[in-house]
This record gives C-alpha cells, sequence and structure tokens, in this order.
C-alpha cells in the first residue's frame, strides 16, 4: 500500500518555480534539491517534485505537454479554512500566477479556489467543512428499471 505520493510537475525555470512556491509558504528539501530539480513539501506524505523540462524528458518517450496549452491534470490541495485558501491563492497571483474561475462545482459545506502556476499547471486549493465529513454517508437512489 502506497504511503506517500510524488506529483513530478517540468517547469521551464527552477528558480523561478522556486520563488514563486516560496512566496506561497512552500519549503524544499534540500536532499533532493540540484540545478535539474528541487523537492517541494507539501506535508510529511505529499510532494511535488519541480524537474526542468529537458531533464523531466528523461523520464517517458512522450512529449512533454505545454500545461499553458492544454491541461494535463489539476493538482488540489486541501487546506484547513477558507482564510488559508485565500491567502494561498492571493500569494499565487501576487507572485505572477493566473487568475482561473473559482470552483463552481463545490457544495454549501466546501469552499475553493484556482490558480495556474508559473508554467501553466492548473491548483484548486480547497477547504472543506470537517463537520461535513463525519456526517454518516447517504445512499445514493437507486435506479429505476423501465
Amino acid at each position: 500500500m502506497a504511503t506517500k505520493i510524488f506529483v513530478n510537475l517540468p517547469v521551464r525555470d527552477l528558480n523561478a518555480s522556486v520563488a514563486f512556491f516560496t512566496r506561497l509558504g512552500f519549503q524544499f528539501n534540500p536532499q533532493f534539491t540540484d540545478e535539474k530539480a528541487t523537492c517541494m513539501v507539501i506535508s510529511d506524505d505529499i510532494y511535488v517534485m519541480l524537474l526542468v523540462e529537458a531533464f523531466f524528458q528523461t523520464f517517458t518517450p512522450k512529449a512533454v505537454t505545454d500545461a499553458r496549452q492544454a491541461n494535463e491534470a489539476i493538482i488540489c490541495l486541501s487546506v484547513d479554512s477558507r482564510a488559508e485558501v485565500d491567502r494561498l491563492v492571493d500569494a499565487a497571483l501576487g507572485g505572477g500566477g493566473q487568475s482561473l474561475p473559482d470552483d463552481e462545482h463545490g457544495a454549501e459545506f466546501m469552499y475553493a479556489r484556482n490558480f495556474e502556476d508559473l508554467d501553466g499547471h492548473l491548483w484548486n486549493i480547497l477547504y472543506m467543512d470537517p463537520s461535513f465529513a463525519q456526517q454518516p454517508a447517504t445512499a445514493a437512489p437507486a435506479e429505476t428499471q423501465a
């Protein structure tokens, strides 16, 4: 069973990406950092490896997607409060990130905002009211047969 997650993202300018995510409050593990890559620490079990595009390309025979032109994934991070959602997204926008439409798929117990980082990767920052998670799940309605 997997216990940690490492998301690998290609970046054009490693130093600019480190400065961008440092502004958001993230730290980097120097043991896994050199001129080709860095390990951004999200939590004790979640890491984002920012890899210079040429280095990223050595891991796959497929072309590297230009995230400014096509969607590859949406990275969603949960945080502990609505204020933390706003802090992170506002810091991203202040550091050169691009604003994206806010998440309109949420429910009243969720609050989310979105941004695009310097390389076009999509980020969704989400707060979910913990009291909702403690409620018992309701069964989905059974389909009627015709």
